[in-house]
């Protein structure tokens, strides 16, 4: 477990955190830039350059040196460490340094450097294989102690064929202090030494047990367990510091977070925010919100108003109405405007009547075929068609003009007999 972390703070934050937050001291840190700057990440993965916090120890670690002073590479080797090592406090104070180191333990007598497949099996140590003296961590969980400064992991919850990524972290906000274990180690040939770590896991707490079975040891920040476990003095192991590999029992802080951080080489804050935040760049929800202008859900424009209200200077100022106001207002002016307008005048037609392009009866007494103009139009309206018939029942035939040309239309005579008793389906059978 515990395959990939997060450390995205140059190593003067990591310092002025641990110093102020936490009651840590540090002495000396490695700078911000440079061939000895650590790697900055959210998406920290093996074999990445990461910091360690230590005391200040020879690079044989705690206690005095395994090497026996009858051989001439033992005393080399105790040379240089002793060369590399940082001066001690005088009055017997043990110091603490942050320190770079690559994560994936090589033990110091590793003569070649391996491949990334037998550094992967070493970047976590089990706690139960401490127990017992004996294996490949028996030195340094003697003498090389160390503490990995995290801001948080990650972890993966299977759902059928996907894997989720949670992300983990303190609930207070302080960084995580993991308890791990380094060495040192100087390959054949090569004359730069290079320093490696692991952390060490342990059985998870009832809030991550859930997730994972497993989770790094945790130690509270400058806690007296974080002191023991790096105190120099104790270089034999003991019942007292295996006890401390515990599962952590503080408040932690766990949520699902962006996929995208499967993949090494990715990197983005967004990976430890939740998905679900309105602050993750990558939620899908941000899209659909509306914009904002100063501080302000941005109005529809549906929704501006144009009416007068008092401006700064006491005169007022017209804003925008609604659209629907403004054409509910404006609708009974067209409809009026609509009534007043001239209408067309093509000289044959009588526009002192309704516009159904009906055709215009031939007043009595006049002589029929003569074609009336504009200027011989009666004030008064001449007498309806049905007035007419009232009138003069006996009169057969009106001839008026066809409504779609100026040729004569002829009608049938009626009967005398005929008082409108005729059923309607006798027109269907002509």
């Amino acid at each position: 477990m515990c395959g990939r972390y997060s450390l995205a703070l140059r190593p003067s934050q990591v310092r002025s955190r641990l110093v102020d937050e936490s009651n840590m001291p540090v002495y000396d840190a490695p700078e911000d830039e440079g061939e000895d700057a650590p790697r900055q990440s959210y998406n920290f993965a093996p074999g990445y350059r990461g910091i360690v916090y230590r005391a200040e120890t020879l690079d044989t670690g705690a206690g005095p040196s395994p090497f026996q002073a009858d051989t001439e590479d033992a005393s080399a080797a105790i040379e240089t460490s002793e060369a590399t090592a940082g001066e001690h406090d005088d009055s017997g104070e043990v110091q603490y340094k942050l320190q770079t180191m690559k994560w994936g333990l090589v033990p110091f007598w590793t003569k070649r450097n391996p491949d990334y497949g037998s550094l992967m099996k070493t970047i976590n140590c089990r706690d139960d294989s401490l127990f017992e003296n004996r294996g490949m961590w028996t030195t340094m969980k003697q003498r090389k102690r160390c503490i990995v400064v995290a801001q948080g992991f990650y972890e993966w919850m299977n759902k059928g064929k996907q894997k989720v990524p949670h992300y983990i972290k303190r609930k207070d906000g302080q960084l995580m202090c993991a308890a791990g274990l380094w060495d040192c180690v100087q390959y054949e040939g090569e004359g730069k030494k290079l320093y490696t770590y692991t952390i060490i896991t342990t059985l998870s707490n009832k809030q991550l047990n859930f997730l994972h079975d497993r989770m790094p040891v945790i130690l509270d920040n400058g806690s007296d367990d974080l002191k023991t476990w790096l105190d120099p003095k104790r270089h034999t192991w003991s019942k007292e510091l295996q006890s401390l590999l515990k599962s952590f029992e503080g408040e932690l802080e766990i949520y699902p977070v962006s996929r995208d951080v499967g993949k090494v080489g990715n990197n983005s804050p967004n990976f430890i925010i939740p998905v679900a935040s309105s602050e993750n760049k990558s939620n899908i929800a941000n899209f659909f919100t509306k914009p904002k202008e100063d501080g302000k859900p941005k109005l529809p424009s549906s929704a501006s108003k144009e009416t007068s209200s008092p401006g700064k200077n006491g005169k007022k100022e017209k804003t925008e109405e609604p659209t629907e106001v403004k054409s509910m207002k404006e609708e009974p002016m067209k409809k009026e405007s609509v009534k007043q307008e001239p209408e067309e005048s093509h000289g044959t037609i009588d526009h002192t009547r309704t516009e159904d392009n009906a055709p215009l009866p031939v007043p009595i007494g006049s002589s029929q075929g003569i074609k009336r103009e504009l200027d011989n139009i009666p004030d008064e309206e001449p007498p309806s068609r049905m007035q007419k018939r009232s009138e003069n029942p006996t009169q057969t035939a009106i001839k008026t003009r066809s409504a779609t040309s100026n040729a004569k239309a002829s009608r049938k005579k009626a009967l005398p007999n005929e008082k409108g008793t005729q059923r309607i389906t006798s027109f269907f059978r002509k």
